[in-house]
């Protein structure tokens, strides 16, 4: 079984990259000295820090192992790979809802990076795979749990 192509912008691979920076030389650090404090508490078969601690830690390990996959599997979109006559990875799209008139920009990003609150929205979330590869002035459907929602769109940016 092949593991899965993780699809990153520039900016999304260097966050990945100090993510799994800080998680190796930061973080590894700091667990292991709470693991060697609570260890001097004594008896660790009922020391709550110990067991909170050695969490962490499985945490901490278990996050390493998976941005290492990521980066090891990664496709890195530059910026000069972005079409700006159709909508693909890494573009900055407006799009319009029609029955209501508003407006929202969103980029589009592999699903390692997405962020909704920053409007970073994946390619295979819905939006995401009801835009990609269209142009401007192409009216989507993008279906949801309370209907269809028509998008017009408007803008295909860097």
């Amino acid at each position: 079984m092949s593991d899965k192509q993780v699809i990153l912008t520039q900016d999304g691979l260097k966050k990945l990259e100090e993510e799994l920076d800080n998680l190796k030389s930061v973080k590894r650090r700091e667990v292991a000295e709470r693991i060697k404090v609570a260890i001097g508490y004594g008896d660790i078969s009922e020391n709550s820090e110990y067991e909170d601690a050695k969490n962490e830690q499985a945490f901490i390990e278990g996050r390493v192992l998976t941005l290492e996959k990521m980066l090891r599997n990664a496709r890195i979109i530059n910026n000069d790979e972005i079409d700006t006559d159709t909508v693909s990875i890494g573009s900055t799209v407006i799009v319009e809802d029609l029955e209501f008139g508003d407006t929202m920009e969103y980029t589009i990003v592999g699903t390692a990076e997405s962020d909704p609150l920053k409007n970073k929205i994946s390619n295979e979330s819905p939006v995401g795979k009801a835009i990609l590869g269209k142009q401007k002035g192409t009216v989507v459907e993008v279906n949801v749990p309370a209907g269809v929602i028509q998008y017009k769109i408007v803008e295909i940016k860097l």
